[in-house]
């Protein structure tokens, strides 16, 4: 009798471990197999329907499995998450259990309005774009920043947050990031051209819509400067576009100059209120390290190659602009 109980109870033991086995087979070993996915959990989801519909129902059922075994909860697990080729399920759940979120690389360029960054901004984390502005209007008046001027309170680059970064949190941050770029010794560059920090960057976005071409913009920060200097209006096309919304025109016309805008500079001298656009730290040189010379005009090149040609007086301008003109009406343009 004692060796037919021992060999039930031993039965049932392997039977226990083959069960177990299977188990860890099915759950434990069992393997993310694809591409890398990120996973955003926000507050108040179900954390089922997210995993299954981003994982699939097989491999994301148990994940939420072993996640529920590991007592999470869905705003302890709020957060991004990015899950890799061979990943396990085990180690999946237990990460997101335990709310240890991937960063997020926030990345912005080409921005025109604080709006635009707003809906950059929230188109990569969990905030939303009324929220990341409501935080821009809570903080940057407080920093000095003008409505007009909060284009200039941010320098675009990639930045590492987590993706349930606060609004305050991430415009403190990115303000802290700005500062890093003005530093003493580029202050002191501002400085000596007469400028604040927040005008170098309103001068910056003229010189950067001005033109593509990178070894020009030094040439053209100084153009400006000296018509600046001589309290010469900037007369700057792209200034009449931002001014006009439509920034779908090519080609500014009269009828574009009579807009009454202070950011109309053909009828308004110095800078306008604010940036036209957001500029980078490369345009934001060009504008501190401006190279001397006495050009006062500038003209789009007749071959359309992107350059412009320079004139000191008025005289050479118009020869300069009657070439390019020349050469639109040969294009039918």
């Amino acid at each position: 009798m004692k060796r037919k109980g021992f060999i039930i109870a031993f039965s049932v033991l392997v039977a226990i471990m083959i069960a177990a086995a299977c188990v860890a087979k099915f759950y434990v070993f069992a393997t993310w197999s694809g591409d890398d996915v990120r996973v955003n959990i926000p507050a108040g989801a179900d954390v089922r329907s997210v995993l299954t519909s981003q994982l699939g129902p097989s491999f994301g059922g148990k994940v939420y499995n072993m996640w529920k075994w590991q007592d999470g909860t869905t705003e302890g697990s709020r957060g991004s998450y990015v899950i890799h080729d061979g990943d396990e399920a085990v180690r999946v759940a237990r990460r997101i259990a335990q709310g240890r979120q991937t960063p997020v690389q926030l990345t912005y360029n080409n921005i025109r309005t604080i709006g635009d960054m707003a809906v950059r901004v929230a188109s990569q984390l969990e905030l939303d774009s009324a929220a990341f502005m409501a935080a821009c209007d809570s903080i940057l008046p407080t920093k000095g920043f003008a409505k007009e001027q909060y284009v200039s309170a941010f320098v675009p680059d990639t930045y590492e947050f987590y993706w349930t970064a606060t609004p305050v949190t991430l415009v403190n941050r990115l303000l802290d990031e700005r500062d890093k770029y003005w530093d003493d010794s580029r202050r002191a560059k501002a400085a000596a051209l007469g400028m604040t920090p927040a005008e170098v960057h309103t001068l910056a976005s003229i010189v950067a819509s001005e033109s593509n071409k990178t070894d020009e913009w030094g040439k053209i920060a100084r153009l400006y400067l000296n018509r600046i200097s001589k309290n010469m209006p900037l007369q700057a096309d792209p200034t009449v576009v931002f001014a006009l919304g439509d920034f779908s025109i090519r080609r500014v016309t009269g009828t574009h100059l009579k807009v009454d805008s202070p950011y109309n500079t053909y009828t308004h001298r110095g800078l306008p209120p604010g940036p036209i656009r957001m500029v980078e730290r490369a345009q934001l040189d060009a504008v501190l390290d401006a190279p001397a010379h006495d050009y006062l005009y500038m003209c789009a090149k007749p071959d359309f190659s992107g350059y412009h040609n320079f004139a000191k007086d008025y005289q050479r301008h118009r020869l300069n602009a009657a070439l390019y003109y020349r050469a639109l009406e040969a294009r039918g343009l």
